[in-house]
């Protein structure tokens, strides 16, 4: 557990009826949706610079963003234990099973999952073989599939985040970093198709919240309208229909 200092705590049982419950979109309210960059800088952020190789601009922001997640999840580990986090969960009751290297599948407490994966990213960004550092290390093939697994265990403990601990994140005063880590973690997504949608629409609600998915808000924008324009059509054929019976 070399990769940080801590502990874990609260969250709740598949469905019970935990604070959580609430919590789970406390993240929604328009008091706590602080983030330091706008969506175009976010852009700007992730593009792939002229000249730059791939793989290494991939692994420049895996290991940013591993930082990231590992600082905000050790500011408030000790409040994520076995007995109040004794599943592995995102919003919406959503569940993360622990695949082992040999693709066993086990539920284990969130501590224990998180523990799990902080564990094997520090261990694969700090393999020479897979994250090269020295003049002519070339990265290998399989490099882009292991940023995948990287970016979606990241997904899931920054899930956990929002879902479980988004209370103390906001006593601690660090919901501004939260969001700005999400937001660099699905803005790195939606330009390099990293995680699969099936995983991320659980936290759609705070893309769109927050901005992150522009398509998505402009197309909930135009379905409000829409919706309000065959009422009022609705409406007004009711009131004509009225006017003839009279």
């Amino acid at each position: 557990m070399d990769w940080f200092i801590g502990k874990t705590r609260r969250k709740e049982k598949e469905g019970a009826d935990s604070s959580s419950s609430t919590d789970s979109k406390l993240y929604l309210e328009s008091k706590v949706l602080e983030r330091k960059l706008p969506e175009m800088d976010l852009k700007i952020l992730v593009d792939l610079p002229a000249g730059l190789d791939y793989n290494e601009w991939l692994a420049s922001h895996t290991m940013s963003l591993f930082d990231h997640v590992n600082l905000v999840y050790g500011a408030i580990s000790e409040f994520c234990t076995a007995t109040s986090c004794p599943d592995m969960t995102g919003p919406g009751q959503r569940t993360y099973l622990w695949f082992d290297e040999k693709g066993k599948k086990t539920k284990v407490a969130a501590p224990q999952y998180i523990d799990y994966v902080m564990t094997f990213i520090q261990k694969t960004i700090s393999d020479e073989t897979i994250f090269p550092t020295k003049y002519a290390n070339e990265f290998p093939v399989s490099f882009e599939s292991i940023v995948r697994k990287i970016v979606r265990l990241l997904y899931h403990v920054v899930a956990h985040l929002y879902a479980a601990h988004f209370k103390e994140v906001l006593l601690l005063g660090l919901h501004s970093h939260l969001n700005l880590t999400f937001a660099h973690l699905m803005a790195l997504h939606h330009r390099f198709t990293l995680i699969d949608p099936k995983e991320t629409d659980i936290l759609e609600d705070l893309e769109m919240a927050l901005g992150l998915n522009q398509e998505a808000v402009e197309a909930a924008n135009n379905n409000e309208e829409r919706d309000r324009s065959e009422d009022s059509r609705s409406q007004s054929t009711e009131d004509t229909c009225g006017d003839n019976k009279s």
